[in-house]
Parts: C-alpha cells; structure tokens; sequence
C-alpha cells in the first residue's frame, strides 16, 4: 500500500523539495510519539519482536539487530515511534556542539529510478543541549539510543577535538554509545579526520574525556564508535582499523555515504551531478565490500554496524553474512515504507 498509495502521494505533493517532505513525515512522527494511544497503535501495525533477535553488544542489549541510521532523526524529536516501528535501536544526529543551520536548501535529491539519495545537509541540528535536555524528558527507553556527533562547519579541522569533546561532554548522560562521525563528505575537511595522525589525537582526548566523564558521574564509559566512508581505499580501511583497534574503539559504522556515482545506472545525469553523499541502493555492493573486509582483517573482532544500500531483505541479511553484528536502514524507507523492518526481522529469523 505504501509503495502503491502513499509513496507516489507524498512524492507528488513535493515533487520538487524531498526536505519538506522528510519534514512532514517527521512532524506526523514526533506528533505520534506524544501520544501513548497512537504510539501503541502504531505498535500493532509495526513491530514484530522475537527472543531469537535480541543481540547483545556493547555492553547494551539490543531487541533486535536492525536500526535506525544517523541523519533521519537528528535531534531526536520522534523516538517512541521509531520504537513502534520496530527498530532495535536508534541513531540520532549528527549533532554538534552548537547548533547550526546546515548548508543553503535544495540540499536533499531524490532519485528514484536508483532508489537513492544524494544529500548535502552539513550537519543542521539543534545542537547537542537540546538534544539532551529532549533525551532525558523521555518517558521510557526501550531501545538503545546512539548518539552521532561531529564538527562544526566553522570549525577548522585542526581545531576540532575541542567540539567532539563538547558535545561528548554535553551528551554523555545521555548517550547509549556515541558514533564519532568523521566521514560525512557535506563538511569542509571532515574526512581528513580520518588520517592517521588526526584520527589518533581524536580518539586519544575523546577515550581520555569518556573515562574521565565516567570516573566523575559514577557511570560506565560510553561506547566510542567511529563512522567510516565507503570512498577509501582497502590500504587506508586497513590502517584506520588498526588506528580504532588501538584506541580499543568498542565498534565501526560502515559505510557512510558516497560520492562516487559510477553505480547510478537510471538516474538522470544532471541530478546525479548534485554535490552530496549518495546513498541507497547504489551503495550496497560497496557497503559489503568494506564490512567483508573489516571483518576478515580484525577476525571478527571488531563489531561492525552495517549500513548502506539495504533496501530488502536480501541485501540485509547479504550484509550480516558479510560480518556485520547490527544493521542501519534509512533511504530504503523512503523507497519501502515503514513495513521494511518488519520483513527484514523475519528473514533474519532461523
């Protein structure tokens, strides 16, 4: 019904802006969440749980494996629905220390004849106090909740230690694990975080500020997971696992998005020429490639949350058997709709 009514609704009501129409599923979504009744509503059309998909890692337990990726829900603002939907966790932000307006609209591209998106948001948020003062006004939490932060778009990069650490800072309470972003392509100088001698000092004052904030507040440390891009070559993939595993990193995100385009075959070629990260079905051979690789470098020993280019089952439980521990999804439900969890959940089960 979804990709029959629904979808071609939404996509003609906003043909030519997919932000308002992410904005508008958003706010029902938010609205939804206020609401106990429709929450639990939303509940039994949507969730589907078995004991057998519960996982446990991190430290934390998951009711399932497959979540919600970072950039759909930035500043957390529909949570309990998420839930309702069925995910076993949720990715909120990125966020940053301060908030921020992102780069100038257009800045979100459908393409759906690859069923892809090409976005070049630039981390707009509302900054990582409102984050946290809307995280602990929640009600309950039954799915972990993971917490993306990066830099500010001003922030030069040498300089940006000093706003992961505000923003670990500010969302430590708060956080179930905190993903390092340090690979989306929309922020000037992100990626050369990933480097070597910049990545080590970045993880050395973020796992020296995650002990210190524990040993203070009598908690546990917060898992650090570092968000890697699919643009790399395998020789530096290898090195920045070497880097994570140094830095006894609890787990990698792999893939963000791409600014490749040599998988685009439909798409017409003056929108697939948008600035941004591609994401999608495009990304998915890709998104194997690198979690395959990981896990054979480390044995399996670094966990890994796959995501990038599910948008079936098939390509779900593809990306398990490549190594992954726990799945992300987020352009597939634009294409899919909010059933897809719940398939994907039956055909991980044995």
């Amino acid at each position: 019904m979804y990709q029959t009514l629904f979808r071609p609704i939404l996509f003609r009501l906003y043909r030519g802006d997919a932000e308002a129409a992410h904005e508008a599923v958003l706010t029902l979504l938010a609205t939804i969440s206020s609401s106990r009744a429709m929450t639990r509503a939303l509940d039994q059309l949507f969730a589907f749980s078995r004991p057998e998909l519960e996982r446990q890692l991190f430290g934390l337990r998951f009711p399932n494996p497959l979540g919600l990726a970072a950039g759909m829900d930035k500043d957390g603002l529909a949570l309990p629905a998420w839930a309702a939907l069925g995910f076993g966790f949720v990715e909120v932000g990125t966020v940053t220390a301060q908030a921020q307006p992102g780069n100038p609209r257009p800045r979100l591209f459908r393409l759906p004849a690859d069923e892809a998106l090409i976005n070049r948001m630039g981390f707009n948020n509302h900054g990582a106090q409102a984050l946290a003062t809307r995280l602990k006004q929640l009600r309950q939490r039954p799915i972990p909740i993971g917490i993306s932060i990066g830099k500010a778009k001003a922030t030069p990069p040498e300089q940006a230690v000093s706003d992961y650490i505000a923003a670990l800072h500010l969302l430590f309470d708060d956080a179930d694990y905190i993903a390092i972003n340090v690979s989306s392509p929309n922020t000037p100088g992100l990626r050369t975080l990933q480097d070597r001698a910049q990545l080590d000092s970045l993880l050395t004052a973020l796992q020296h500020e995650n002990q210190r904030l524990a040993a203070n507040r009598g908690l546990k440390p917060r898992p650090l997971l570092v968000k890697i891009a699919p643009d790399l070559d395998d020789a530096p993939l290898l090195e920045l696992l070497a880097i994570c595993t140094s830095h006894q990193v609890a787990g990698l995100i792999a893939v963000n998005t791409t600014l490749g385009r040599a998988e685009l075959r439909h798409s017409d070629p003056e929108l697939a020429a948008e600035t941004g990260g591609l994401s999608g079905r495009p990304l998915a051979a890709r998104a194997r490639a690198v979690v395959r690789l990981l896990a054979a470098e480390s044995g399996g020993r670094m966990p890994i949350i796959g995501v990038g280019g599910i948008s079936s089952p098939t390509e779900a439980l593809q990306l398990l058997e490549a190594g992954a521990s726990l799945l992300q999804i987020y352009t597939a439900l634009v294409y899919q709709g909010p059933g897809l969890p719940r398939q994907i959940k039956r055909a991980m089960l044995p």
